[in-house]
């Protein structure tokens, strides 16, 4: 068995298709002074026709899985009309008079090889944006065919070194049981496209192997936990072969509770409101019952395109979603870039540390001119439904009186303007860092709810980056000191009579159930796949009992007493009569 990544949740069970690399014979000549106009047009012409054949996949992948995945796209376009690669190309071509697929070869490996020196796992994802846009524009150049999937209707389990999305969008969903990758990151383009997709993905298996796969191989891969198997026996093609029958039990039978009210076994409601960053994954959000939007990641407007978006087009995408939310709550987060999350056309400051440096709220307000294009976008979208605002990465209390001020400014264009919205609309913040819980009781005075942005509270109070593998096992989201900041918030904003929500993976751990009803929390923001688990975990669970559970959480001094805890109270509400997660 082989540990990688898990980018894509699923079991997949089926022969491996091994996708060769895109290798090309390069002409081996020189041009003459006089070619140079000759060659130049070769270049533009392949040029027109990349962008063409991107045009055309942009659009088929529309139809497919909406707009927002098929935005990538435009960053492949992005990477043609950007005059540094281009003038890259056009100078090997005029100075070293070579031929214009061995100039574009050249240039790919150039900037390849620069963006994987950089400590930056966005730039290396942006490498291979730069290679198939490279690689299409050589095969154009050379007049080479695409590389062909098998031609039979056998599904099989893609294997690829990496995997890029136009390689993606071509694929039949229908025949691609899984994929494999050599390399990559579970916030990568392809990642992302797999999701969208529903197929079981697992990356990161390089230098794992102790032989390379070969096409036939049979493969079990589940995209969950990172797990892959190469020529597995019988017994465990029959394991989890079962297993996969079983969790496709499961959901048919979580599907009957869509439409049952979210509450504990002794009636204390809770809502389970939904993480999304796009129109399809809000469709997939409400098919699961979701009770509004907790949180709308705004980022990946800005991302994989080439400009910033207008005012215009995010209130497009605003309103679109919370009329398809029919009265529930949608809490929109402005924009959070920086850290992990870079912007094609805009160069943000390189830092050491990102994570802690020029992000999100700092962001917005050093560039208080996008902020205000935002903050009217949202708030013209307040006048077809109950829309929130939310600040992410709050510090301070001067943080947040900044950012109402700019939203002040924004309401009072728009009056004068004559266009409609919400005079009301509340604003509240994440509490994500130990600055903010330390001074929650002040925050609660200026903030209209708080919402618990657990993922990243995790990480810095405890100083662990959980992408880092040496050290992952430290991320720990029952360490009692989690515990501790979750109840001095939540505290805080029952003082204040402001509501408090809990977000990040632990708001969908059934097993943490107890926590957040002992607590008396009243909102979890969670992913479309956690939201019924977790209400099928809720009907079983009673809130007295969790009230009593709590205070003995909050005796014990490790993480591993607590898990114990919460492990042995969902083992024995799993055993109720009629729990679906029983049936596993």
């Amino acid at each position: 068995m082989i540990q990688a990544l898990g980018a894509s949740q699923g079991i997949a069970i089926g022969k491996a298709f091994v996708l060769p690399h895109w290798e090309w014979e390069l002409p081996d000549q020189k041009i003459d002074v006089a070619d140079l106009a000759k060659e130049f047009e070769r270049l533009y012409e392949g040029i027109r026709r990349s962008k063409t054949e991107i045009n055309q996949m942009r659009t088929e992948l529309d139809e497919v899985v909406g707009s927002e995945e098929a935005s990538i796209f435009d960053a492949h376009l992005a990477i043609l009309e950007d005059p540094v690669f281009m003038n890259e190309i056009q100078g090997i071509i005029q100075r070293q008079y070579k031929v214009a697929e061995v100039a574009v070869k050249e240039a790919i490996d150039h900037f390849v090889t620069m963006f994987d020196l950089l400590d930056d796992e966005y730039m290396k994802e942006r490498a291979l944006d730069i290679k198939d846009v490279g690689n299409r524009l050589l095969k154009h150049l050379l007049g080479a065919p695409d590389i062909a999937l098998p031609e039979d209707t056998q599904p099989f389990v893609l294997v690829v070194r990496e995997l890029s999305p136009s390689q993606l969008v071509h694929l039949k969903p229908e025949l691609v049981l899984g994929i494999v990758t050599m390399v990559g990151s579970p916030t990568s383009h392809s990642a992302i496209m797999a999701r969208a997709f529903g197929i079981p993905m697992v990356m990161g298996v390089e230098g794992k192997l102790e032989q390379p796969i070969a096409t036939g191989d049979l493969l079990i891969i589940d995209g969950g936990s990172g797990m892959l198997q190469v020529d597995p026996s019988s017994e465990t093609v029959s394991r989890y072969t079962d297993m996969r029958k079983r969790q496709n039990v499961v959901k048919e039978q979580l599907l009957k509770l869509v439409e049952v009210p979210s509450l504990s076994q002794d009636g204390v409601p809770l809502t389970l409101a939904a993480n999304i960053s796009s129109l399809k994954e809000l469709d997939a959000a409400l098919a699961n019952g979701a009770e509004g939007v907790g949180l709308f990641r705004t980022e990946f407007l800005y991302m994989d395109r080439s400009r910033f978006p207008t005012e215009d087009e995010q209130f497009e995408v605003y309103r679109a979603v919370v009329q398809k939310l029919r009265g529930e709550t949608l809490i929109i987060r402005t924009l959070d870039i920086g850290g992990d999350k870079q912007l094609d056309y805009y160069e943000l400051p390189e830092e050491e540390n990102p994570f802690l440096g020029f992000r999100a709220i700092r962001f917005s307000l050093e560039r208080k001119d996008l902020f205000k294009i935002q903050l009217r976008a949202i708030l013209r979208a307040s006048e077809y439904g109950d829309v929130r605002i939310m600040y992410p990465l709050i510090t301070s209390i001067d943080e947040v009186r900044d950012a109402n001020a700019v939203l002040s400014e924004a309401k009072r264009e728009l009056a004068a303007e004559g266009i409609p919205y919400d005079a009301d609309i509340q604003a509240g913040i994440m509490i994500e860092v130990p600055a903010a819980v330390a001074i929650a009781d002040l925050l609660a005075e200026e903030a209209a709810f708080f919402s618990i942005g657990t993922n990243d509270l995790i990480q810095f109070t405890l100083a662990v980056d959980r992408m880092n593998e040496q050290i992952s096992h430290l991320y720990e989201p029952y360490h009692p000191a989690i515990l501790r900041m979750i109840r001095a918030v939540t505290n805080a904003a029952k003082s204040q009579g402001i509501p408090v929500s809990i977000c990040g993976e632990i708001a969908g751990d059934v097993n943490a159930l107890p926590i957040w009803l002992g607590l008396g929390i009243e909102e979890l923001s969670l992913s479309a796949q956690a939201i019924l688990p977790v209400k099928d975990g809720l009907l079983r669970t009673k809130a007295a009992d969790s009230r009593k559970l709590l205070e003995e959480m909050f005796r014990c001094k490790t993480a591993s007493e607590v898990r114990a805890l919460a492990s042995q109270f969902h083992a024995e509400a799993a055993l109720a009569p009629g729990n679906v997660q029983s049936l596993l």
